[in-house]
């Protein structure tokens, strides 16, 4: 099973080739949008060459969800802990989008390790935004705390209009997905790798991840939510996440799959749709195959229609062949 980067390829390589070609001053102007509707707006003035402005939108939160300023809550902590001062956040940002940093390519670090580092990071703002309340939560279980101020059931966005759960306690933190697909195929596909998903956890070598749990109905620790954000088509996924799945540099892998997990399902979702497309026509092209091997040979059999000879019997002979 293939696990999503948590950077953006092309802001990384976009990053990448402007700081090497920071002298030249070309003009910079590239809207793109990734999975889960985040859209992503990068631009450079041939005036200040050296300044970028990186743009993000967010998906839209639903109702249960609360942003503050237009971002999740602890976002801007988020951000000044990963960036310093090499990056500063615009007020108010550009229309349309809930963030806008601006950039000084000039003060990036001189050592080149260190430069790539801070591009990954940059390229990562996904990842810094919207699992920084996940990772607030996550950091007080490694401290066996709760997050004071903090609801009893969390709700966080992770997909326009949609959010999962967390329920916080000192010594775990139960994270619970309603599970929804539009297309008909694709639920009964996410269903079948959900279960397997599960049985998978139970196999030597996986006791150590977090226990995980599949069921129709919604769970007991989000009995409380509105009916309308419970309305999953394909079940709902719980883990329980301990203090040992956050130590040390854990935590950073564990708020990006956790904040990722319904993309993750929805691209082995896609990539075995198409394998069994593949499949179904690879099958088809071999059943047309014998199916044209089985047809007769229309002009070897009008050749030898037209080339029979018949030899015409004598009264002899044919009382011969009679009596023998």
């Amino acid at each position: 099973m293939i696990l999503l980067q948590s950077h953006s390829r092309f802001l990384l390589q976009t990053l990448l080739n402007r700081a090497q070609n920071l002298e030249k001053g070309v003009e910079l102007d590239h809207h793109w949008v990734e999975f889960d509707d985040v859209r992503y707006h990068i631009q450079v003035s041939m005036k200040n060459p050296h300044l970028l402005l990186l743009s993000v939108s967010l998906p839209t939160p639903s109702s249960e969800t609360i942003f503050v300023r237009g971002l999740p809550f602890g976002a801007i902590e988020a951000i000044k802990a990963a960036y310093g001062n090499l990056v500063q956040i615009l007020d108010p940002p550009r229309d349309g989008f809930n963030l806008t940093l601006k950039i000084n390519l000039s003060k990036l670090p001189a050592n080149q390790d260190q430069k790539h580092a801070f591009m990954v990071k940059v390229a990562s703002i996904r990842e810094v935004v919207l699992g920084a309340p996940l990772r607030v939560v996550l950091e007080h279980l490694a401290a066996r705390t709760v997050a004071p101020d903090l609801d009893p059931l969390v709700a966080l966005v992770h997909r326009p209009n949609e959010s999962f759960f967390l329920f916080p306690q000192a010594d775990k933190v139960t994270v619970v997905y309603p599970m929804r697909f539009n297309d008909s195929i694709d639920i009964v596909l996410a269903t079948s790798f959900l279960q397997e998903f599960v049985e998978a956890r139970r196999t030597a070598g996986l006791h150590n991840t977090p226990p995980c749990s599949w069921s129709l109905t919604p769970p007991l620790e989000i009995k409380g939510v509105p009916s309308d954000a419970l309305s999953a088509n394909a079940g709902f996924v719980t883990f329980v996440i301990f203090p040992r799945h956050v130590e040390g540099h854990k935590l950073d892998r564990t708020v990006w799959n956790l904040s990722t997990f319904h993309a993750y399902v929805s691209y082995h979702v896609k990539c075995s749709e198409g394998f069994m497309h593949t499949r179904m026509r690879r099958r088809v092209e071999s059943l047309i195959q014998a199916l044209d091997r089985a047809k007769p040979d229309v002009e070897n059999s009008k050749k030898t229609s037209f080339n029979r000879s018949f030899k015409r019997l004598g009264l002899k002979d044919s009382s011969t062949n009679s009596i023998s």
